[in-house]
């Protein structure tokens, strides 16, 4: 239960921080989130999560921009 407040707090934090941001910025912010997810999930060290955080950065960035 702790974990899952904790996890609840720091879903709200994000969400609120990325309320200022341009869409490129916005989907910069949640490419490398997701990316660094998905990095550890497939590979399960910190250099898969740093790799994923940047190419999910990458292209969220470009998504975002496109909805610009």
């Amino acid at each position: 239960m702790k974990k899952l407040l904790t996890t609840l707090i720091v879903a709200a934090l994000v969400t609120i921080s990325l309320t200022g941001c341009t869409k490129t910025e916005e989907g910069a912010a949640w490419g490398a989130g997701i990316g660094a997810l998905a990095g550890q999930a497939i590979g399960g060290d910190t250099g898969a999560t740093l790799i994923g955080a940047g190419a999910g950065a990458l292209i969220g960035g470009a998504v975002g921009n496109s909805q610009e």
